[in-house]
């Protein structure tokens, strides 16, 4: 799956190993294990199918989001597009659902 970032700030948080964006590194971890998953997974329907993510669509005027869990208090939250060269999941922020 195609993967574009809303903010550098969470590009950079994948792709530079000492960058914790202010971030626990448990969950620093977590995100560059999820962003993995999602480069590596052909369609949104593999979230779906993967229990341990709680991947969910959100509600009301975020219901073009959806979430998958990093642990048990943050979250991923993401968007999905199409384009003509395929899918494009947006990664939108890192949520404290607590």
């Amino acid at each position: 799956m195609l993967v574009r970032f809303k903010r550098a700030e969470l590009e950079r948080l994948e792709a530079e190993a000492g960058y914790t964006a202010g971030h626990s590194a448990a969950v620093v971890t977590a995100f560059r294990r999820r962003m993995q998953q999602i480069r590596s997974a052909p369609d949104e329907l593999t979230f779906y199918a993967l229990k341990s993510l709680h991947f969910k669509k959100l509600k009301g005027t975020r219901a073009h989001q959806r979430s998958m869990r990093l642990n048990n208090q943050w979250r991923l939250i993401l968007e999905f597009s199409e384009e003509p060269s395929g899918k494009v999941v947006v990664v939108v922020d890192i949520e404290d659902y607590h």
